[in-house]
């Protein structure tokens, strides 16, 4: 049986860390940051971890 390709999409945002966390950006940080708050601005540069059954699903695409 061939290996599974990496879907480069979720590569390209999703990042499994040694631990085996997915990690992923935080939505509402493309744009209008103007008028969003120091704080909300701040914490939205942090990654979030992705729960559940989209992380195992996210897994298995990037073939980790």
């Amino acid at each position: 049986m061939p290996k599974m390709k990496t879907k480069k999409s979720v590569s390209r945002r999703m990042k499994v860390t040694k631990n085996g966390k997915v990690l992923r950006r935080r939505q509402a940080t493309g744009h209008l940051l103007s008028a969003k708050s120091a704080r909300r601005r701040r914490r939205l540069r942090r990654a979030a971890v992705v729960e559940g059954k989209i992380a195992e699903n996210m897994k298995r695409l990037l073939g980790a």
